[in-house]
């Protein structure tokens, strides 16, 4: 009887123990943002400096010049008028609708993240490559960061930073760094054993097989891996409005919440289309690597 009675209050003695571990992990992040969040909010500085002028630079240009350099660097990516005429279209309509302003927004938010992302996290993945103990190491935590809830991202973020550009930039890319870092490691470890090995009888230097050998053959995989990445910085383009970063995740947030049916869909539209941009280019981008790295092997 007395074992029932002890296992009944058990139940009660676990949440009390998680209670009082969920207030001492709370007030001690609280501490630490208010003793380091300005610290922390100062070395930020310079990424806010430049996606504020970056951001100024794509809306106060004329749109002409701005869709001449969106085509241009379509055109040298993937040698394809017919996709630079579907971006002119697709800018067109932006425009023409009215979204020009919020779309600028988001297409300089979303080109910082994917530059972060990109700098970060293929020294991340050639490190795995290079180590598995890296790798054992480094892949739970992208394992968390690809399965944890979207939302959960903005609570410390916002917490240490508050609202604003960069908690979206920083929210943005831990959301969406972890395929670029994945499959930098996949391509540079599926890369041809052989080759390295006639690259090591030549006289290269490990620094000459990585930028020389591995790269290279890796580079549509790494492609891909970017491919993905803007894919998801773009998915969290709404999500990252609920915490002040403007563009066009806030028509869509307001349409949720005010039911305003067309204008969701005409901001949903604009997404989608920045999307399709994004992806067919840098598909386009890749084929053409993949070509040419066959074309020089078959040589």
């Amino acid at each position: 009887m007395a074992e029932t009675s002890w296992l009944s209050k058990f139940p009660e003695m676990e949440r009390s123990d998680l209670v009082a571990i969920r207030k001492s992990l709370d007030g001690a992040y609280r501490d630490f943002s208010r003793e380091y969040g300005d610290l922390i909010e100062s070395f930020f500085d310079p990424l806010l400096s430049f996606l504020v002028w970056f951001e100024r630079l794509l809306l106060d240009a004329p749109w002409l010049l701005v869709i001449a350099a969106i085509v241009g660097l379509s055109y040298a990516a993937s040698r394809s008028w017919k996709l630079c005429l579907g971006v002119v279209v697709s800018l067109l309509l932006i425009g023409y609708f009215g979204m020009w302003e919020n779309t600028m927004r988001t297409l300089s938010i979303i080109t910082v993240c994917t530059l972060l992302a990109i700098v970060l996290g293929i020294p991340i993945g050639i490190s795995m490559a290079r180590s598995d103990r890296v790798q054992s190491a480094v892949t739970p935590a992208l394992d968390i960061m690809q399965t944890m809830p979207a939302f959960v991202y903005l609570i410390p973020v916002v917490m240490l930073l508050g609202i604003g550009k960069i908690p979206g930039v920083i929210a943005v890319v831990i959301y969406a760094i972890p395929p670029v870092i994945r499959l930098t490691n996949l391509g540079i470890r599926l890369v041809d054993k052989e080759v390295l090995e006639a690259a090591t009888a030549y006289g290269a230097s490990p620094r000459q097989r990585l930028f020389g050998v591995q790269l290279p053959l890796a580079m549509p995989t790494i492609m891909a891996g970017i491919n993905q990445t803007i894919m998801m910085a773009l998915a969290m383009v709404v999500i990252a409005s609920m915490i002040g970063v403007k563009g066009l995740g806030q028509p869509v947030l307001k349409s949720i919440t005010n039911q305003y049916f067309t204008l969701g869909l005409f901001n949903g539209l604009a997404i989608v289309a920045l999307a399709i941009i994004f992806d067919r280019v840098s598909q386009a981008y890749a084929k053409r690597a993949q070509k040419h790295l066959g074309g020089a092997h078959s040589v």
